[in-house]
């Protein structure tokens, strides 16, 4: 009997030990949770909600846009003289096609004009001095195009040669051979303006036959000269090569699909943003922007509007098939941005333009 009644005793002493366990919990954590929300609302400011005027997608691009390369004529690609990152000037070689037949018409040609000039000046001995001036300035126009042909080739070895040894020496020799191209398209121009006045001169007699036969032989050397340099693919002004699609021993095409080469002047960034009609008004030349990306979610990046277009549009950066009657117009913005961001021409951004009205340099908030 004493035994049953310790063990109930028990039993009500451990009964009433965790109702008092209990009672306190429920006292104490709601306590604690209060104190711990009151301490963290006291050391955690809100950020204030930035107003802005206007958002809108955007995309990064190089200074000026990209420059998407390709061929004007079909040809088996045999050098590729660049790689990405590269810095290239004005007229650098950057692709070159096979040339076997251009080169052999062009030796054709060349010779033909040759055996023409000489029939022409064993035909009449004594011209008259307005045809005598004509025929030099005929020559000198020829002797010009062959001077700057002659030119390239030798600017594009010496491209070639730095790009596989960017030695001191072989930089100089490139610089020269530049400066010699720049030279030789200067000569042609002149040459050419002094043949226009030379043929337009009154009281002037027409071309003999002989001399429409050298002119017909020198037009071919024109074209052959011209069929030549389109196997050469150039740069068309200073920029950097971003990307390269071009590789030896594949046929190029003349086709705006195939880009053989994506060139873009990145010492600057440009971002071109395309505004919703209805937010079209809220957008001027000059207002200040904010640029944020997903590549780098917590920085911002400033930038001003630089032009807008005179009219609105297509957007072109949700392209992904034919146009539909719901698609809405946008407007297309041009930003720059200021300094060197770390951001990649390609990039999807979003951008937002502050307020005409600020306070203290600052965009009013909310």
């Amino acid at each position: 009997m004493d035994s049953n009644r310790s063990t109930i005793s028990s039993i009500l002493f451990a009964l009433a030990i965790a109702t008092a366990v209990a009672m306190g919990a429920s006292y104490y954590l709601p306590q604690a949770n209060v104190a711990s929300k009151l301490t963290a609302k006291a050391t955690t400011k809100p950020l204030p909600k930035v107003r802005w005027d206007a958002a809108a997608p955007g995309r990064v691009e190089p200074n000026g846009g990209e420059i998407r390369i390709g061929s004007v004529v079909p040809g088996r690609i045999v050098d590729v003289t660049v790689k990405p990152n590269d810095r290239v000037s004005a007229g650098d070689l950057l692709v070159r096609l096979s040339d076997d037949e251009a080169m052999a018409r062009l030796h054709a040609a060349r010779a033909e004009a040759a055996v023409r000039k000489r029939e022409r000046d064993t035909a009449e001995a004594n011209p008259t001095d307005l045809v005598r001036t004509r025929r030099q300035a005929q020559d000198a126009t020829m002797d010009a195009e062959t001077v700057l042909s002659l030119a390239r080739a030798e600017m594009d070895s010496a491209f070639v040669a730095y790009r596989r040894d960017a030695t001191t020496a072989a930089r100089e020799q490139l610089d020269r051979q530049r400066t010699a191209v720049a030279d030789a398209e200067t000569r042609l121009e002149t040459a050419r303006t002094a043949q226009r006045r030379a043929e337009a001169a009154s009281g002037i007699p027409l071309p003999t036959r002989v001399e429409a036969g050298l002119t017909v032989a020198r037009a071919d050397v024109s074209l052959a000269e011209t069929a030549l340099e389109r196997t050469r693919i150039r740069a068309p002004r200073d920029a950097t090569v971003l990307n390269i699609s071009a590789r030896v021993g594949e046929t190029a095409t003349p086709s705006p699909e195939q880009v053989l080469l994506l060139l873009g002047d990145v010492s600057a960034l440009k971002v071109r943003a395309e505004v919703e009609e209805r937010d079209a008004a809220k957008v001027r030349v000059g207002q200040l922007v904010v640029v944020r990306s997903d590549a780098h979610p917590e920085r911002e990046f400033n930038g001003k509007v630089a032009s807008l277009a005179p009219s609105l549009g297509p957007g072109k950066l949700g392209q992904r098939g034919p146009r539909r009657p719901s698609d809405v117009d946008v407007l297309e913005v041009v930003v720059d941005m200021d300094g060197q961001p770390p951001l990649l021409p390609g990039m999807r951004v979003d951008v937002f333009f502050r307020p005409t009205e600020t306070v203290d340099g600052a965009p009013k908030t909310n």
